[in-house]
Parts: structure tokens; C-alpha cells; sequence
């Protein structure tokens, strides 16, 4: 006997994140191009940015994010794998089925990868809030993991970063209620891009920033015509975040709007709680409004019984807004010492050392490669044979 889907509530029973184990601070960077610090700490809100070690990719970042999730629920009830990222290793196999060997989980699971830009973790998201709405005993294990990377020397190279998150989406979830309506929005532009045959994105800046912003209008638009909560409900928003500062920016877009106005010390307390750990670790394309969230919820701010909105942004592009309650027993469920821990043991680098690493690439013609281990994490990239990547987990 299923249950009637406007009767179930679904959303966020857990979340978590892992990143790399080495960073580039922006002082570091600055002292080689010569901006001021200032350009980065304060004109685009960042002061690190996460870079992978040779034997770190999505897999291995995805399964340090989803193993402390299956070690504490277990994978019993885990009746799908859903896998978003824009950093896909491979044409045809979802990223998932390495994570699933990884992790030891049953074969009763389907493993799906999902690419929209930086929008697919939401497109995963609301597909598991709809597997669970129509089977409530069932639980999706949601992963979005990417590594983001610019040509050296080019304007978004100080917006890089790597990171993973990961969800288990259930029935009475433990930390976020998820809401109907949603508000979406999808535009043909080429503010961002990556063709099959390059490893580092395009962007245009001026055309992405304001694809953003339009975005937020018509999410917006869109979800206040469905029937969504006023502005004035919601205590804060977690926004896609490529660099902090556009947070507020669209902070304040969302505002305009929505017919409010707020002066900017007031926008930067709604906003900067949940910019702590995205500011440190740069952008995680699919990831990033999810590192957003678990920083608002890690935060000192009391949020339980709260509305918080979301504004999940892919380039090229597509947008959503919708909006989830804070369940009241929430800090039970949070994990702020296990995600302090990654962001503290990461191994600051040099310049120099940062594009030895940036220009490194693994063979292509099937040659055998063996990796070296350098990472801190417990899963890691061991080496390619046959056009075969070879994952190990990592014993201490």
C-alpha cells in the first residue's frame, strides 16, 4: 500500500562534504599576479580555493562525502545513487557505479549521473524527493561532486575549487523539510561552457553574472505564480555560489523583486553565514549551494522551525528557487566538527607547485599509469590501465 505523495514529507535527512587535500590561498596567488588581495578577499569573497592532488577526482571526493552517511544509516533502504557533476570522467559510465563499488553497496541500487552545469544536484535532488514521495521506505542517496577549473591566468582562475557533497534524501527528514511549489527557469546562453575536448571551462564573465541575476528574477516570478511564500517568510536563502559575493548580490536582486528593499549590513548578516565554507574552498560547480546550506545549518544561528529558500543556478542555462523548513531537532543531525576537519587538514601549496598540478594530465592513449598516493583521503585514484580507471580504498 503506497502512501498519498501530498501526505509524505521528504527533504534532507543528512548532508555532508568532503574537498581536497591540498589549497592555493588567494594571498599565495595574488603575490604572482599581482593583484591586490583585496580583489580576491573582498571583491569576490574568496580566500582559498581547494586543489586535487593527482589521485583525487569526483569519485574519490564523492565517496569521502557519502561514506560517513552509509556508516551511519546504513545502505539497506538505499534504493537509488544519483550522481551530478559537469566534471564527467567518462561518456557512457555514471561516476556513481565507482562510488557504489567503492562503498560496498548492494546490487539492488540504480546509479544515474545527471549534467546540468551547476544546477544538476538540484535536478538530482528533486528527483530523490519524487522516488521517495512515491515509495516513503525507500532513501536516495544524492551525490554532487566536481572539481572546478579555469585556463591559467584567465579571469576565473581565482574562482577554482573541488569539492563534494552529499545528501540522503528520506521521508521525515532529519534536517530539511523540502517544499512544493518551485519556481524555474531556463534560458539558451553561452556564458559558460565546456566542450568534450577541453578540460578547463569558458566563461563569459559579464554574460554569466547576468544570466545569474535574470535567473533570479524568473525563478522567482515563477515560483511566487505557483503559489510560493512571500519574501518576507523566509529567514534566509543559500544561493549557488561560484564566488561569495554574488550571494549577496542576488541577495539583493531577490529583494528588489520581491518589493523589499534592506540596507547592505542587513543583507550581509542573512547571507554571510552561509558563505563560510564555500569562501575557503572556491567553487564546487554541482556542490556549491549544498556547501552553502551545511555552513548555514553548521552556523551559530538558531534556524529550527525556520523557512530558508534555495537558488540553484546551472549555466547555459537553467534555474530553480524553491523553498524547505528546518526541522526543529536538527543540530542532532550535523556534522561541523567532521566538515571543519576537512577544510582544516588540507596542505597549503606553492604557486608553482599549484601549476605543476594545474598542468598535469593523465595519459590518454590507454598507457599503462600508475598514480602515487598523495592524498589525505580515504578513497583515491590508484591508476589507468587498458582506458580503465583504477580506484583503491585508502588503508591507514
Amino acid at each position: 500500500m503506497t502512501s498519498d505523495p501530498a501526505e509524505v514529507t521528504v527533504g534532507i535527512h543528512d548532508l555532508t562534504f568532503a574537498t581536497t587535500s591540498l589549497c592555493l590561498t588567494h594571498e599565495e596567488l595574488a603575490r604572482h599576479t599581482g593583484a591586490p588581495v583585496a580583489k580576491y578577499h573582498h571583491g569576490i569573497g574568496q580566500t582559498a580555493m581547494s586543489i586535487p592532488t593527482e589521485d583525487e577526482d569526483i569519485v574519490t571526493l564523492a565517496a569521502d562525502a557519502a561514506a560517513p552517511i552509509i556508516e551511519r544509516h546504513g545502505s539497506d533502504r538505499v534504493r537509488t545513487l544519483l550522481f551530478a557533476t559537469e566534471t564527467g570522467i567518462d561518456q557512457s559510465k555514471a561516476a556513481g557505479v565507482y562510488v557504489h563499488s567503492l562503498l560496498g553497496l548492494p546490487p539492488h541500487i540504480r546509479v544515474v549521473e545527471l549534467k546540468q552545469a551547476c544546477y544538476g544536484g538540484t535536478a538530482a535532488l528533486q528527483l530523490a524527493c519524487a522516488l521517495v514521495r512515491s515509495d516513503p521506505t525507500q532513501k536516495v542517496l544524492v551525490l554532487a561532486s566536481d572539481i572546478a577549473r579555469y585556463d591559467l591566468d584567465s579571469p576565473g582562475e581565482a574562482t577554482q575549487g573541488a569539492a563534494a557533497a552529499a545528501m540522503l534524501i528520506t521521508a521525515a527528514p532529519g534536517l530539511v523539510e523540502l517544499s512544493t511549489p518551485c519556481g524555474l527557469f531556463t534560458r539558451d546562453i553561452m556564458d559558460f561552457w565546456r566542450p568534450n575536448y577541453r578540460t578547463t571551462a569558458l566563461v563569459d564573465g559579464k554574460a554569466s553574472l547576468d544570466a545569474y541575476l535574470d535567473a533570479v528574477d524568473g525563478t522567482w516570478l515563477d515560483y511566487r505564480a505557483h503559489g510560493g511564500l512571500p519574501f518576507e517568510k523566509l529567514r534566509t536563502v543559500c544561493y549557488h555560489q561560484p564566488f561569495t559575493r554574488i550571494a549577496h548580490k542576488a541577495h539583493r536582486r531577490l529583494e528588489r523583486a520581491a518589493g523589499h528593499t534592506s540596507t547592505a549590513r542587513a543583507i550581509d548578516a542573512a547571507i554571510a553565514p552561509t558563505t563560510t565554507y564555500n569562501q575557503v574552498i572556491g567553487n564546487s560547480y554541482t556542490a556549491s549551494m549544498y556547501l552553502a546550506l551545511a555552513a548555514l545549518l553548521d552556523s551559530d544561528t538558531d534556524l529550527g522551525g525556520d523557512d530558508i529558500g534555495f537558488f540553484s543556478y546551472g549555466s547555459g542555462s537553467v534555474a530553480e528557487f524553491f523553498t524547505g523548513t528546518v526541522n526543529p531537532t536538527y543540530r542532532a543531525h550535523l556534522r561541523v566538527d567532521a566538515h571543519q576537519a576537512h577544510i582544516a587538514r588540507r596542505t597549503a601549496i606553492s604557486y608553482a607547485a599549484y601549476r605543476e598540478l594545474h598542468t598535469r594530465a593523465l595519459p590518454t592513449d590507454g598507457t599503462p599509469h600508475e598514480v602515487a598516493r598523495r592524498t589525505d583521503g580515504r578513497h583515491r585514484l590508484a591508476g589507468i590501465r587498458d582506458h580503465q580507471r583504477q580506484y583503491r580504498a585508502v588503508h591507514p
